[in-house]
């Protein structure tokens, strides 16, 4: 589990350079990851939806643009990466910590996380609170990183996770310890079954996981009866 003011230290440091640095770490797959999740939601024709943890905006504005109908907010604990996310196009962002969203119950009929969940103090906690906003039927997107579950490609990325990363993202951003952090997290977090138990523990049921590139990234998506 994570330091919120660690966490939120360590954001606002890299804010203005987070969205390139993150296109140039993945060689852009990232954008195609996060495509893949708007597509995945488009399908669902929502109304009302929730990006927790929006940061820069990257999963919101891309659910906006397949969405356009739709009432798309972004809402994060870090006012440095909400006023990025602005910047670049977000229609609507708010202040908000993920532990105690200022919305009713039943509010949304999608809610997403994009690369944040991992980055929470309190993982259960997170995920109770978005089930709570989540209107019956609705449908909960966790999109994370994870490892590949190939042993040599497991290895290889290690290696690249923990040396060749913090090493670029700390020339381009001048914040080594924010990546080094990552991979610290990366390591510690669920992924797979045991992410989608965590998830069901949250009161949801459903649950799916879809690994991206190998195994880098999963998204899992469950629902609310």
């Amino acid at each position: 589990m994570q330091d919120p003011k660690d966490v939120k230290d360590a954001f606002a440091g890299i804010a203005s350079r987070y969205a390139v640095t993150n296109h140039i770490l993945s060689l852009g797959v990232d954008i195609l990851w996060r495509r893949k999740v708007a597509k995945m939601i488009s399908r669902r024709i929502p109304i009302n939806i929730l990006d927790v943890a929006t940061g820069s905006g990257d999963l919101a504005l891309e659910i906006q643009k397949r969405c356009p109908k739709a009432e798309v907010i972004g809402s994060d604990f870090c006012e440095a990466m909400l006023q990025q996310a602005n910047k670049r196009g977000l229609k609507r962002t708010v202040l908000a910590d993920a532990f105690n969203l200022p919305f009713p119950e039943n509010r949304f009929d999608v809610v997403t996380v994009g690369f944040g969940l991992r980055n929470m103090a309190d993982w259960s906690e997170a995920l109770s609170e978005m089930f709570r906003v989540l209107s019956s039927g609705g449908c909960v997107v966790v999109l994370d990183f994870s490892l590949p579950e190939s042993v040599v490609c497991r290895k290889l990325y290690r290696f690249y996770l923990h040396k060749i990363l913090p090493a670029v993202a700390g020339l381009i951003t001048g914040k080594r310890s924010a990546y080094q952090y990552l991979g610290r997290t990366i390591e510690s977090f669920p992924s797979g079954k045991d992410m989608c138990s965590l998830i069901e523990s949250s009161g949801f049921n459903r649950t799916k996981f879809h690994s991206l590139s190998g195994g880098i990234a999963t998204i899992y998506s469950a629902e609310k009866n």
